[in-house]
């Protein structure tokens, strides 16, 4: 079957790079760094879909719902690598966020290139997950016609959960049949039709936003540090430790007693230096608001 790709921004010729097999290694580069200096302008003009985005997914994790990324070869593991960082970032369950790959989990070292030719599968692997109306689904294409990732976009929204279609060529099917389009143009790669460079820049550029954009909107992070993180190796244990300092103002070793008796729980151990709460009374103050610690700061002391 002859697929007609012409009219795909992400498969056109590139004309600042046509000759760039004839160019020097540093002139190849500088094609290249050019071309890669227009992605963050892409993802600049889509910033009020973005927006809506970020609030869709936080107004989900805060009813309970996961956010579930579905996409295939390079979009897929660009997702699954989004996913994965969320818990040892922001100490979140790894259930939360979820990436789907066409190919299932062979294909996220391995191409396995036909795979996001079946539309049926992108709903079952949602079937899989047991997905439902509470959580929401970014489906990510570069192209925004994979039928895997449109598969799973049909599901969800016939399940009543908020879509969301991630690609680099407006107008494209997925961005059609999505409550929110996120549509980061980037125009024509150097290496023609090798959407893992400037249209997977963009798309990682994007997930980055939503899943931090949400973490923050979640209460997550204080001032900029991510008072969440989980102490999994040595660096992580000394970065709680700069994070308690850095957040109150605190001695070493007021922090390391602080997380000791907060069981290791960088939010619990700036309330309790903040508040001069115990570790209990910063732990109950911060479930009663949330887990955030601003708001369990304004509310005062203990009652």
């Amino acid at each position: 079957m002859s697929i007609n790709l012409h009219h795909l921004v992400t498969e056109g010729r590139n004309i600042a790079s046509e000759n760039i097999d004839q160019l020097s290694t540093a002139q190849m580069l500088k094609v290249i760094n050019d071309e890669d200096k227009k992605v963050a302008l892409a993802v600049e003009a889509i910033l009020p879909e973005i927006t809506q985005a970020v609030e869709a997914i936080t107004t989900a994790f805060a009813q309970g719902g996961r956010l579930i990324y579905c996409g295939a070869g390079t979009s897929g593991r660009l997702g699954i690598l989004d996913a994965s960082e969320c818990p040892p970032t922001f100490g979140t369950p790894p259930e939360q966020v979820v990436g789907l790959i066409a190919g299932g989990q062979k294909a996220i070292l391995q191409a396995v290139e036909n795979a996001e030719d079946n539309i049926e599968n992108g709903a079952r692997d949602l079937q899989n997950l047991q997905f439902t109306k509470h959580d929401i689904l970014v489906g990510i294409a570069a192209s925004g016609r994979t039928p895997y990732v449109l598969g799973a976009l049909a599901w969800a929204k016939q399940c009543g959960a908020v879509t969301i279609a991630l690609s680099c060529n407006a107008e494209s099917p997925m961005a059609s049949c999505a409550d929110i389009a996120l549509s980061a143009v980037v125009g024509p790669e150097v290496v023609t039709g090798s959407s893992r460079l400037k249209a997977g820049t963009a798309q990682k550029m994007i997930l980055n936003m939503l899943t931090t954009g949400a973490m923050i909107r979640s209460g997550k992070v204080f001032g900029n540090l991510m008072v969440d993180v989980e102490a999994t190796n040595q660096k992580l244990i000394q970065r709680q430790k700069n994070i308690v300092i850095e957040a109150t103002g605190c001695r070493a070793e007021e922090a390391e007693e602080a997380l000791i008796a907060s069981n290791g729980q960088c939010k619990t151990a700036i309330l309790m230096i903040l508040a001069n709460f115990t570790a209990e009374q910063a732990t109950i103050r911060l479930a009663e608001h949330n887990g955030f610690i601003r708001a369990a700061l304004a509310s005062g002391q203990t009652k």
